[in-house]
């Protein structure tokens, strides 16, 4: 028997930053974002992490900081999947980051994406050269207050997103300086080329780092690499996050259309391993949310 303290809340990560829809199956406009909400919804997924993209054809490919577009599209997902809980980007880089500041303060979600420190952002092609200009995705800890800030003005639960194991580490400062006050929810994102490695023996390091009885989950980036890491996560009891912002490939190589299936993937770890998946209601209640109206 399962009980809910030990289920799994499953995120969806359902579009990503930069994804050109034009190559993959992503979802952009509001009403896409909607459908597929609603497919991961259905397969298991209690919590959609959602980057915004902007509306005018051609330009899906590219981030929109929009608060109406924003709102449109977080409307379109609550009503298609009753109770769905968002976890809402504020990923930017350079000094001017009021765009995201805006969209909290316009849609007020569950949740949000508090990138909990800076790292350099980079990745090698095959033939040594840069596969982007080399870019520091910088959170210093007074954009980082700036966001907590707003977040407490808006209800919004941040989720320490932990790119390097330092990251980890400087959560707990936050919480011993003031800058946040409560047990911090984690999130370690291993993938980034330039970031911690998508390696399942990295998890009993970084659980020995976060504070004691903080909830935690991992997002994991890549391919065939990801899914033994999912499912130690799965047995080491954190929750779990695919979708089509982290990989596009099954455990088998095949390559999918939709959320859907990774999504219920993830089911199938959590119950493999003797949890359950936990429903909206049900992961409300675990991450100590208001119920949905």
């Amino acid at each position: 028997m399962t009980t809910s303290s030990n289920k799994a809340i499953i995120t969806c990560s359902i579009t990503g930053v930069l994804t050109d829809p034009a190559q993959h199956h992503v979802p952009v406009t509001a009403a896409q974002l909607a459908q597929e909400a609603r497919r991961a919804y259905d397969a298991g997924a209690a919590v959609v992490h959602v980057h915004f993209r902007q509306q005018t054809p051609g330009k899906g490919h590219l981030p929109s900081w929009d608060p109406q577009v924003a709102q449109e599209c977080v409307a379109a997902m609550r009503e298609a999947c009753p109770g769905l809980i968002i976890n809402q980007t504020t990923g930017t880089v350079g000094p001017n980051y009021q765009g995201a500041l805006d969209c909290l303060r316009a849609t007020r979600p569950e949740m949000a994406a508090c990138n909990a420190g800076s790292l350099n952002y980079l990745k090698v092609r095959r033939d040594g050269s840069w596969a982007w200009p080399p870019m520091l995705f910088d959170n210093q800890p007074a954009k980082v207050q700036e966001h907590l800030d707003v977040m407490a003005e808006t209800g919004t639960l941040p989720e320490f997103e932990c790119f390097d194991v330092g990251i980890v580490r400087c959560v707990q400062m936050y919480v011993q300086t003031g800058m946040y006050k409560g047990l911090p929810s984690y999130n370690f994102v291993m993938g980034v080329e330039s970031g911690m490695p998508a390696d399942a023996e990295l998890l009993p390091i970084l659980l020995r780092l976060k504070m004691a009885d903080a909830p935690w989950q991992a997002t994991v980036i890549g391919r065939a690499e990801i899914w033994p890491v999912h499912r130690r996560v799965a047995e080491l009891g954190g929750h779990l996050r695919s979708g089509l912002e982290d990989t596009f490939y099954l455990p088998d190589g095949s390559k999918v259309e939709s959320n859907g299936p990774l999504i219920e993937q993830l089911a199938r770890y959590a119950q493999e391993c003797g949890r359950g998946v936990a429903s909206p209601a049900e992961a409300r209640a675990m991450l100590d949310l208001p119920q949905a109206a």
